[in-house]
This record gives structure tokens, C-alpha cells and sequence, in this order.
């Protein structure tokens, strides 16, 4: 179900929380949202505005296509197309885990950190990297551009 932001509010402290532009969606983030899944709450994922995707690389795919196919998945429960930042949809939300992949430890934004520790909100680090987009259309490139 796709989750308007005014209406967060609802699902405060009700949920874990995972987040990312999904440009391209892979298995990797499927077994994100499994792990996610297993961690006992609904899991609402936030997806990432175009302009954050376009600071790694052109969309594929729109937000609001990236967040119907997140949507589909049965792992997750509610689908927020993000406007703003991560930090502020965490604020609105205030959700009770906050799920990141281990490649995110030690590099999670301070503002993050911050609105996490401030709201008393539990950061866990899922052992799910498998791949990422930005490792996918690299490689992609480099085949293309070897011919």
C-alpha cells in the first residue's frame, strides 16, 4: 500500500523502516526487505526521490515506478514515496527499527544517526548485500563499452 507522508504519522513507532532509490531493483534488495520482514514488524519502505537517484546516475525508472514495484513485493507492507530527506521521513515517522544493509556501518549519515538516537529509534544492520545498483550498471557499462 503506498503511504502518503502526511499520513506516517499513523504508522509511528509501528514499524521497521528501509530505504533507497531501488534504481535498479535487484535480488539483493529483495533479500533486504525479506530480512527486514523477519526482524517481526510491517516493514515500510521509503523510497528515494529522482533527484537523489540523479546524483548516482540518470533514473531507470521514475519514483513513482520504482515505488509501485517495491509495492508488489510481498515483504513489504507500506511504500512512502519520499520528498524530502531520509532524516525527515524518520522524524515523521519515528519507526521502531530503522534497517540499513551492513554496508551502511560506520557510513549511515549523521543526520540519521542523530534523528535515530534522538526519537529512541533501534538501527540494525542486515548481512543482505548481495549486489548493488550502482555495482549493476557499472558493470553493465563496461560490457557495453567492451563491444
Amino acid at each position: 500500500m503506498i503511504v502518503a507522508t502526511a499520513d506516517l504519522g499513523r504508522y509511528r513507532g509501528a514499524v521497521t523502516m528501509v530505504d533507497g532509490g531501488f534504481d535498479p531493483l535487484h535480488p539483493g534488495h529483495v533479500a533486504y526487505f525479506e530480512a527486514a520482514a523477519a526482524l517481526g514488524l510491517p516493514v515500510l519502505c521509503n523510497v528515494a526521490p529522482d533527484e537523489w537517484v540523479a546524483r548516482k546516475h540518470p533514473p531507470l525508472l521514475l519514483q513513482a515506478e520504482r515505488a509501485a514495484l517495491v509495492d508488489a513485493i510481498r515483504f513489504v507492507d507500506y511504500t512512502h514515496l519520499a520528498a524530502g530527506t531520509t532524516e525527515s521521513v524518520l522524524r515523521a515517522l519515528a519507526p521502531r527499527i530503522y534497517a540499513k544493509g551492513a554496508d551502511w556501518r560506520d557510513r549511515l549519515p549523521e543526520a540519521e544517526t542523530a534523528a535515530c538516537s534522538d526519537l529512541g529509534v533501534k538501527v540494525v544492520y542486515l548481512d543482505t548485500l548481495h549486489d548493488s545498483s550502482t555495482g549493476l550498471l557499472e558493470r553493465y557499462q563496461r560490457r557495453r563499452d567492451a563491444g
